[in-house]
């Protein structure tokens, strides 16, 4: 934790990630933040001890350089940072759907950068986030953008051509369970339950589910089982989620926010 860190454009999951460092034992001293607007970057120096400096004052002085704008804005940021940055620098990209290559042409030869998808719960130090080194990028580097990203929740290394197939399953994946908590929401009131009550049985089962998941070790479909009882209540639900192609819509889904993420990349290339 000695090296400097700065994030650029930190907007909601670059502060989330700020502030997990600074739990997680980081200095402050050795953060430094960049935002579009003179009063968010005031709002952050306020609020965490950390020093708020130009994307130019960044680039000189940092060693690494977390870059968290969205995709249709890094090239225009690429192309202020690329003369202040030197090829000794890390960059890491949280930029959905922009590959490593669209950074190493643009900056010093050498420059090594990683490529993390990161997701919301990183607001709660829950965070899924995957990681991806580029061309340039050592076993080092990978420790310390783990180091970094392991302040807000679990991280996994995958090779960059599973990060499209990463963002659709992780990225994306909290939205998916919002909505279906929505969907349930609305089947409880249907059922005759007051909505805040129908809320609380079903956000509550959503995280004695995902323990269970997360600390039994078992395959999903054992602990469904476990659940399901012959002729019961649940095996008739299970039934009329797979009449109605449940399973067949979320591959879907999933495919097209796959094929999404592809898009992105092949615009910014």
């Amino acid at each position: 934790m000695t090296q400097t860190v700065a994030v650029l454009g930190t907007g909601k999951i670059g502060e989330a990630l700020l502030s997990g460092m600074i739990r997680g034992g980081w200095p402050a001293s050795k953060l430094l933040v960049t935002a579009r607007r003179t009063e968010r970057a005031e709002e952050l120096r306020t609020r965490y001890g950390v020093e708020a400096v130009s994307n130019a004052e960044a680039a000189k002085r940092a060693d690494t350089l977390i870059l968290t704008v969205k995709p249709q804005d890094m090239a225009k940021l690429l192309d202020e940072l690329a003369p202040h940055v030197p090829a000794d620098r890390l960059v890491i990209s949280g930029a959905a759907g922009v590959p490593t290559a669209f950074f190493e042409e643009r900056l010093a030869p050498g420059t090594p950068v990683v490529r993390v998808m990161t997701n919301t719960p990183a607001l709660v130090d829950e965070a899924m986030s995957v990681i991806s080194a580029g061309s340039h990028a050592t076993a080092a580097h990978l420790a310390h953008t783990e180091e970094i990203f392991g302040s807000v929740g679990k991280t996994l290394r995958v090779p960059e051509s599973q990060q499209d197939a990463a963002t659709a399953l992780s990225g994306s994946g909290p939205a998916y369970f919002y909505f279906l908590v929505e969907a349930m929401t609305d089947a409880g009131i249907l059922l005759g339950l007051p909505r805040a009550q129908a809320h609380d049985l079903i956000v509550q089962a959503a995280i004695g589910a995902a323990v269970m998941l997360r600390d039994s070790g078992e395959h999903p479909v054992k602990l469904r089982e476990a659940v399901t009882s012959p002729a019961g209540t649940t095996i008739n639900a299970i039934v009329e989620l797979e009449k109605h192609g449940v399973r067949a819509a979320l591959i879907a889904a999933l495919e097209a926010a796959r094929d999404r993420s592809r898009e992105l990349a092949s615009g910014n290339s």
